[in-house]
C-alpha cells in the first residue's frame, strides 16, 4: 500500500551499525527470516475504518525502521489513509471486483488486496517493491482467511513484475496513496495508464498528497478516514477515490 513519507525525527540516532561492506545491519536483519521479522515486530490489529480486516501492525515506525536495516521505511507495517479509504470502498461496492481478476499495486500491507478478496474477486495479485511487504501481504492474507485468493509478488513500477518488465493480466487495478513523491508519481501514473489502455478498470485512492495527477483522474467519491496519528499530520484525512481515464 502507498503512503506519506516517513521522516526520522530530528536528533534520532539509528540503532543499527554498518558491516564491512557499508550495508546497514540491525539485529532483525542479521538473525531473522522476513516472515519471522514481520511477525516479531508487529501485532495483529483491526484496521481503523475497515474493522473487518486485521493487519500485522507496528506500534511506531522508527524503531522498526532501524531494526530492519533498510533504506526504505516499513510502509508495510501500517494501514495508510488511501488504502483504508479504497479498502472501504471495495467492501461497500463489491460489484467493482466480484468475479474479476484484480491487481493491487504498491500494496504495502495488502489491505486493499485483502478487501478485494473478501469482496469476491476471482483472484488478487498484490505487488510491492519491498520484499518485506511481499512477506507481510502473505502473512496478512492468511490471517484474514484469503490466502487462497491473494498472491503476493515483487513489483517495481520502473521494471515491472519481478524486475522483468512482464505484465499481469487485470480486469481491475487498484492503487492507494502512490502519489506522495514526484518521481514515484510519474512512474505510477505511467504503469496505471498502461493498464487502463489495456482495458483494466483502474481505481486510485489519495488523501491529498502533493503529486496527484488530477488531470488524468475522475473523482468517484470521498470519505473521511480516521488515521494513525504516528503517521499523519492529524487524526482524520479526506480520501478521494478516483477512476483513471484511459
Amino acid at each position: 500500500m502507498g503512503r506519506a513519507t516517513i521522516y526520522r525525527p530530528a536528533g534520532a540516532v539509528p540503532n543499527h551499525k554498518r558491516d564491512k561492506t557499508g550495508k546497514r545491519r540491525g539485529p532483525y536483519a542479521r538473525a531473522m527470516t522476513p516472515e519471522a521479522l514481520v511477525r516479531s515486530a508487529t501485532t495483529q490489529s483491526a484496521v481503523p475504518f475497515v474493522p473487518e480486516i486485521r493487519l500485522a501492525t507496528a506500534a511506531e515506525p522508527y524503531a522498526l525502521w532501524d531494526s530492519t536495516a533498510r533504506e526504505a521505511p516499513p510502509f508495510w507495517a501500517f494501514p495508510w489513509a488511501g488504502g483504508q479509504g479504497l479498502a472501504r470502498y471495495v467492501l461497500d461496492h463489491p460489484g467493482v471486483v466480484r468475479g474479476r481478476r484484480v491487481v493491487d499495486v504498491a500494496s504495502g500491507s495488502g489491505l486493499v488486496a485483502i478487501a478485494a478478496a473478501k469482496a469476491g474477486a476471482a483472484s488478487v495479485t498484490a505487488g510491492d517493491v519491498d520484499e518485506l511487504a511481499v512477506t507481510a501481504i502473505g502473512v496478512n492474507a492468511a490471517a484474514n482467511g484469503v490466502a487462497a485468493v491473494v498472491t503476493a509478488r515483487h513489483l517495481d513500477f520502473a521494471t515491472g513484475w519481478g524486475g522483468t518488465g512482464g505484465a499481469c493480466a487485470a480486469d481491475v487495478m487498484l492503487a492507494a496513496d502512490v502519489f506522495y513523491q514526484r518521481e514515484l508519481a510519474v512512474l505510477a501514473l505511467a504503469f496505471l495508464s498502461a493498464a487502463a489502455r489495456s482495458g483494466a478498470d483502474v481505481l486510485v485512492a489519495d488523501p491529498g498528497r502533493a503529486f496527484v495527477p488530477r488531470a488524468a483522474l475522475t473523482p468517484v467519491t470521498t470519505c473521511e478516514v480516521p488515521v494513525l496519528s504516528v503517521l499523519e499530520d492529524g487524526q482524520v484525512k479526506t480520501v478521494t477515490i478516483y477512476r483513471l481515464r484511459p
